[in-house]
């Protein structure tokens, strides 16, 4: 008999990830894949500025394409191509969420590269304001290397226990969510044979990851709607100084 799934106090599954031991595998990007992933989302997005390539990957190749702000869409999103080069190893009953990308949305001010130096300028090389790009391809490749899956609801801290992102935050744990600023037909592309779902990282402090532990998803969702100045929404835009919303758990 196998050992009993460990859960937290809402019950929910806990994954814990040991180190890996399968070999570096090198991997190149799908150029259909990565312009499947593009066409579906510039009607709302726009055009990338510039793109995270990655020089050598392994298992999948993940870039991260940059979209500038723009009218009625204030911030910057980056959006990974390469995670649903491969199925993720999700439960039998959710196969059609076996592909996915991911998202993140961070601040018109916030310091980007200029295009041509990408991960060489001083932006780039800088932890406090390069550690979205990292995280980004971090869980765009986790499920891959540890043959596990991601999906809305579940969070992914930073250690164990959780340490802040990067000097200046005390954000510390990402939360897979379906994206709040984006509509709901672009959660999701068609490709043949399958679908891809577009998921984004809402960043979390220690304390809003312990409640949802404890008492589920919605006890969070609830907490970060009152969020301003549009509730969820806001949630998905890292601020890196944004307060907690559960400071402390009644």
């Amino acid at each position: 008999m196998g050992e009993a799934q460990e859960t937290s106090g809402s019950g929910a599954p806990i994954y814990r990830h040991h180190e890996r031991t399968r070999p570096f595998q090198r991997a190149a990007g799908d150029p259909e894949a990565i312009e499947a992933v593009l066409d579906h989302v510039a009607g709302r997005l726009g055009a990338p500025a510039f793109v995270f390539h990655e020089v050598a990957s392994d298992l999948v190749h993940i870039d991260v394409h940059a979209f500038p702000p723009r009218e009625g869409r204030d911030w910057w999103t980056l959006l990974t191509t390469g995670m649903s080069d491969m199925p993720m190893n999700t439960p039998g009953e959710l196969a059609s969420q076996r592909f996915a990308e991911l998202m993140l949305c961070l601040p018109a001010s916030w310091p980007m590269p200029a295009p041509g130096a990408l991960l060489r300028s001083a932006a780039a090389e800088d932890e406090r304001w390069s550690w979205p790009v990292r995280w980004l391809k971090l869980l765009a490749r986790l499920p891959h290397e540890y043959s596990t899956w991601l999906g809305p609801g579940h969070t992914v801290p930073n250690g164990d226990p959780p340490a802040p992102f990067t000097a200046g935050t005390d954000l510390c744990c990402m939360l897979v969510m379906a994206p709040a600023t984006l509509e709901p037909e672009l959660w999701t592309l068609r490709r043949p044979g399958h679908q891809v779902h577009i998921y984004a990282l809402w960043p979390l402090h220690r304390e809003e990851m312990e409640l949802k532990l404890e008492r589920g998803l919605e006890a969070l969702l609830d907490r970060l709607e009152i969020l301003e100045p549009d509730g969820l929404a806001a949630a998905e835009r890292i601020d890196p100084g944004r307060p907690s919303v559960a400071v402390r758990l009644p």
